[in-house]
């Protein structure tokens, strides 16, 4: 397992983005928009780690800018930690086996989430190419939040 990223949700863009690059020094990586979901995605990392994280070898912080005004409460801006995992079928049975909760199953090979104690939203992703749909994943359902 190796650590990805940090995802913050942010309400304004620019100003976030004028905070974490001209005030903070970090540099974008990538960012991503999808007109179907609405929202945007900027990568940011330290300038020590900019190197390696455009090799995709340091971690980020992912800020989430969701087109679609909304307010968030107490503690809903911050998103979830990231992992890349080798086989995230091996890895979510693996956590069921010791009590954790699927919270959203990996039925498309590619994504799961799980919730600490404390709730903080883990997101764990297959390294490399998506694996082939399998069961039980594919029919098992989303549980709580995430």
């Amino acid at each position: 397992m190796r650590y990805l990223h940090t995802m913050v949700r942010v309400r304004d863009l620019d100003e976030s983005l004028d905070f974490y690059c001209n005030k903070l020094g970090l540099i974008e990586i990538r960012r991503t928009e999808n007109e179907k979901g609405r929202y945007t995605l900027v990568f940011l990392a330290a300038p020590e780690d900019e190197s390696r994280a455009r090799a995709d070898k340091a971690p980020l912080i992912e800020l989430t800018y969701n087109w679609d005004s909304e307010e968030y409460g107490e503690g809903r801006n911050f998103g979830h930690l990231a992992f890349v995992v080798d086989d995230i079928y091996a890895t979510c049975q693996w956590l069921m086996d010791k009590g954790v909760t699927i919270n959203r199953p990996p039925r498309d090979g590619y994504m799961a989430f799980v919730r600490s104690p404390d709730r903080i939203s883990i997101e764990l992703l297959q390294k490399g190419e998506p694996l082939a749909p399998a069961e039980p994943w594919v029919s098992m359902p989303n549980t709580g939040h995430w």
